[in-house]
């Protein structure tokens, strides 16, 4: 099978790269890194053992990736709007769309994007990585993912073969996969995560370590954890309180991690907003349940973006301490 990847960066360089080092073809579309690539390939720092691929397939533009089988999606949800442009002209006619991305919303709008009866899958990856120098991903820790099959309004799919044979490829390549037959599930439970330690990370000027050490930010990521549980009963969803427990205690014995949240905004990038915290609090408003603790943080965190996107602004000194 032949991939492209679309946004080489802390996740879809590391993916990619893992798939291209299993012997896989990987096509990977670049920005600023695109002559420091081409020039000397990728190189990864990872936990479970640094490898260097000297030369890859990249690109400059997406016009010049040839047809593929599989389409990684791994940009941030910030540069949604320019995936109209960025994705190779023959992806609405063939190939199988993977969103690596965070939040939900997601696959709503890919599916605007292409004809109907495309297949789409979401990717939801259990990794704390970032980028360092041009070429550079440095996975810190865990890097596991599921992989689940869209249907309208996030109805289950179940489990397909497609599902399985990709699930197959990610193993072989070094990746713990998993398969869900219920995308939207899978969701809104990592939302519980990316809710609480995303958004606070930034508002606290905060490690992942910290945020669970501290006795009142234990309790408030806990209330947040709550206000996704509620916000997922209002689609249908229901996620066990035991989950809510069980994410506090994994993140908990994580090496200490700054959130990709943080790691935006230190480097004046937009904040991952909508997809993570706006487009959940908007279906449940819709509902008729008010998330009173979401839509607060939410509402810091934009300030807090607004500000931050201002030229001469320091990010450091921006955020509350």
């Amino acid at each position: 099978m032949r991939y492209a990847v679309i946004g080489t960066g802390a996740i879809g360089g590391f993916y990619g790269a893992k798939l291209q080092r299993s012997g896989l073809e990987v096509h990977f579309l670049l920005n600023k890194d695109y002559a420091h690539v081409r020039r000397h390939g990728l190189k990864i720092y990872s936990k479970d053992g640094d490898f260097c691929l000297p030369a890859v397939h990249a690109h400059a533009s997406s016009a010049a990736i040839p047809v593929c089988d599989v389409v990684l999606i791994a940009l941030k949800t910030t540069q949604n709007d320019l995936l109209k442009d960025l994705l190779p002209p023959w992806v609405a006619d063939q190939g199988i769309l993977l969103t690596l991305q965070n939040g939900l919303g997601i696959e709503p709008q890919l599916a605007q994007l292409v004809n109907p009866g495309r297949v789409i899958l979401g990717g939801l990856c259990f990794i704390c990585s970032h980028r360092g120098a041009p070429g550079e991903i440095h996975h810190q820790d865990y890097g596991s993912l599921t992989i689940g099959a869209y249907g309208d309004g996030y109805q289950p799919q179940g489990v397909t073969p497609l599902l399985e044979t990709m699930a197959d490829h990610w193993r072989q390549a070094g990746v713990e996969t998993a398969v869900t037959p219920n995308l939207g599930y899978a969701r809104w439970k990592k939302l519980l995560w990316n809710v609480p330690f995303n958004g606070l990370s930034v508002v606290l000027s905060a490690t992942t370590t910290e945020m669970v050490a501290n006795p009142q930010t234990h309790a408030l990521a806990r209330d947040l954890m709550e206000d996704v549980q509620q916000a997922a009963a209002s689609q249908g969803v229901v996620i066990p309180t035991a989950d809510l427990e069980q994410m506090l205690r994994s993140t908990a014995t994580m090496a200490p991690y700054v959130t990709s949240m943080k790691r935006d905004y230190d480097n004046k990038m937009p904040l991952e907003l909508e997809a993570i915290l706006g487009y959940p609090i908007a279906v449940a408003r819709r509902k008729g349940l008010a998330l009173h603790r979401m839509t607060m943080l939410h509402q810091v965190l934009q300030h807090l973006d607004q500000q931050n996107q201002r030229p001469g602004r320091d990010a450091s000194a921006a955020a509350p301490v």
